[in-house]
């Protein structure tokens, strides 16, 4: 499969059904996720495709409204050490731009275990994903008005965001946790702790 014929791909279902013939052809068909981590193709080159903040997927600046389009879309990527997204088949790899994170958290289930409560998000394209040592929740703060952005761990160095009704739910679940000697405000999953911000701060914001 080239990387001309991939981005003269007409519509996305065009390039969605190149894609399926090159993940059936390295048998990776019905078996779960592709093992992007382990393809090593060349790259060939940036792809029109670009997934907003709010996590609609555009292929040519037209959005992409079929779900089973854009989940298949987001079996195949991948973010490399040099910060950029790719769509990985075991032959190519092309680039797509990405705006904030390339998924969307939109679902928070808590469920009781020992001694302490288990967080699990879904993400816009179906993952389902619980909070541990090996899927971390990061917190940072954009913009003037400094707005609290959640990220979580999906796989490989894909992150989702949480979104905005998903936050709120979040943050109420916070609590003052002393972490090296200084009061953070944080949450729980298990037995991890992933603090939000200085408590401090989150009372000055507060006021």
């Amino acid at each position: 499969m080239a990387a001309e014929t991939i981005n003269s791909a007409p519509d996305a279902a065009g390039l969605a059904a190149m894609i399926s013939r090159a993940a059936e052809q390295s048998g990776g068909a019905n078996r779960g996720l592709p093992p992007v981590e382990r393809w090593n193709p060349p790259f060939c080159g940036d792809l029109d495709m670009e997934i907003a903040a709010d996590g609609t997927w555009f292929y040519m600046g037209t959005p992409i409204g079929r779900a089973p389009l854009v989940r298949l879309f987001s079996t195949v990527l991948r973010r490399d050490e040099d910060g950029k997204t790719y769509l990985v088949t075991p032959v190519e790899k092309v680039g797509i731009r990405v705006a904030d994170a390339p998924f969307l958290a939109v679902e928070m289930q808590v469920v009781e275990r020992g001694a302490h409560p288990v967080l699990t998000f879904r993400t816009n394209v179906g993952d389902v994903v619980e909070i541990d040592h090996d899927h971390p929740l990061r917190f940072e703060t954009k913009g003037e008005e400094g707005q609290l952005k959640p990220y979580l761990l999906v796989r490989g160095r894909l992150e989702a965001l949480v979104s905005r009704p998903v936050m709120y739910d979040l943050v109420e679940r916070g609590e003052t946790v002393e972490i090296d000697g200084v009061d953070m405000f944080a949450v729980r999953s298990g037995s991890q702790i992933f603090p939000i911000m200085p408590a401090d701060e989150l009372e000055r914001l507060s006021s």
